[in-house]
């Protein structure tokens, strides 16, 4: 065997494609080579972010985007409004927790209109039919206790919803799935607060088993 020869058998045993391909090992692609790379990232430039290795419906993407980011608005605004009317010997620290939470539920919209801007989308923050795109809702709690409880069944419709879209990207959209997953770990946390603090003005116990 000659120096070409071993040289091509230790290529293919690598998995390195002879004519610039991809190959397989174990039944897994191999990462595409550079040459493919470089020439697909020339074309479609108007797609930006969008490459042809996104795995999914873009436009299916950013509408499920869209509902996300009216349900953090929502939010956003529901948080503001119990920050500002709760009232009570014992509200001012949950007011404070209103507000800190009302903060982090901007950070997400704005992470998710950021998303759908990378995806090719227009974000949209219409007021109008606002609600309606959202999953959870604005309310009309009166009550500090009920503001509390509001909050916590809004933050368990989310961390329900999120987590099917966690699955949904899957492989098909890590970018996606990954900052809806960074998203679901504070609301859960949003969840355990509130549940904490309802426990703390209803005194009744942390778990029902």
């Amino acid at each position: 065997m000659d120096n070409n020869t071993r040289t091509t058998t230790a290529e293919n045993r690598n998995g390195s494609p002879a004519q610039g391909g991809a190959s397989k090992a174990n039944g897994q692609p191999f990462l595409t080579d550079v040459q493919t790379l470089r020439e697909r990232a020339r074309q479609h430039l108007s797609q930006g972010a969008v490459t042809p290795s996104y795995g999914t419906d873009v436009n299916r993407t950013i509408e499920i985007l869209q509902s996300v980011l009216a349900t953090e608005i929502v939010c956003v605004l529901r948080y503001s409004m119990h920050a500002v009317a709760a009232t009570g010997i014992s509200s001012e620290g949950v007011k404070a927790e209103f507000l800190e939470h009302a903060k982090e539920e901007q950070e997400h919209a704005s992470q998710v209109a950021e998303r759908i801007n990378q995806l090719g989308g227009r974000p949209n923050m219409n007021p109008e039919g606002l609600e309606t795109r959202a999953a959870s809702q604005y309310g009309d709690a009166e009550t500090l206790v009920d503001m509390i409880k509001e909050n916590l069944i809004a933050e368990r419709i989310a961390i329900e919803h999120y987590s099917e879209l966690i699955r949904y990207f899957g492989d098909k959209d890590p970018g996606t799935r990954v900052l809806m997953e960074r998203i679901l770990l504070v609301e859960e946390e949003h969840a355990n607060d509130m549940h904490d603090l309802l426990v703390a003005h209803e005194g009744k116990p942390m778990l029902d088993r």
